[in-house]
């Protein structure tokens, strides 16, 4: 697993889709991206997660200093994160009724809970966590639409949940979209495509971009990718 940036305070990676972030439960889901990490770097902690289907830029910490300060980056919502993703439908009709900003974007407010009884599963319910995602539209085809997304908030599945939740499930979500749908691709179609953040040691500016080339067309990733 090499790293895409290294230094002596962090680890900048790309995960492939189905792979882990952290050890799963149970021996079969031992193998994950931090695991394979920590044979080459043994001191690196994980600060964020992937989901295991989602592809894309992770970032990792050397030490425990590193990790308290990279996790507040985080939690303060100093770092700035990209998605990519292929939905069904035409979004940008279902949320007309949402202005966008002068840049194209609009948001989605849902607060998110655990669907305790079909967990991994989770919902939009009035007693979740209060929740934001972002996204405009790239492109669109008559049956999906090539989206960019900012999570402004970090629960998890949020953007699954999001875009199912105003009738847009991922291409290939194996939770989310219903069986055609996830027909549609052999993966999910989301990809964590940009970071940035200030270097919480040197304060330098770092920003990292891993594109894709997927469309809102079939066959929706127009080229081969790590873990596509």
């Amino acid at each position: 697993m090499t790293p895409i940036h290294e230094d002596e305070h962090l680890l900048v990676l790309e995960k492939p889709s189905g792979l882990l972030s952290v050890p799963g439960r149970g021996p079969d889901k031992q193998d994950c991206l931090s695991k394979r990490v920590q044979d080459r770097y043994p001191e690196a902690l994980i600060v964020h997660r992937l989901d295991q289907d989602t592809s894309g830029l992770l970032l990792m910490a050397r030490g425990i200093e590193a990790q308290r300060r990279l996790s507040k980056l985080f939690e303060t919502r100093q770092v700035k994160k990209r998605y990519i993703a292929v939905v069904a439908g035409l979004p940008s009709q279902t949320q007309e009724h949402v202005p966008p900003d002068e840049d194209g974007w609009r948001t989605i407010d849902g607060p998110i809970l655990l669907d305790w009884e079909r967990r991994p599963l989770h919902i939009i319910h009035a007693d979740g966590k209060a929740s934001r995602s972002r996204w405009r539209t790239l492109e669109t085809s008559a049956s999906a639409s090539l989206i960019e997304l900012e999570p402004v908030t970090g629960r998890t599945h949020q953007l699954r949940v999001h875009l199912q939740s105003i009738g847009h499930p991922m291409l290939g979500d194996s939770l989310y979209a219903p069986p055609n749908t996830k027909a549609l691709s052999p993966r999910l179609l989301l990809h964590a495509q940009e970071l940035a953040f200030v270097h919480p040691f040197t304060e330098q500016a770092l920003a990292f971009k891993v594109p894709v080339q997927w469309s809102a067309l079939s066959p929706y990733m127009a080229s081969h990718h790590p873990g596509g």
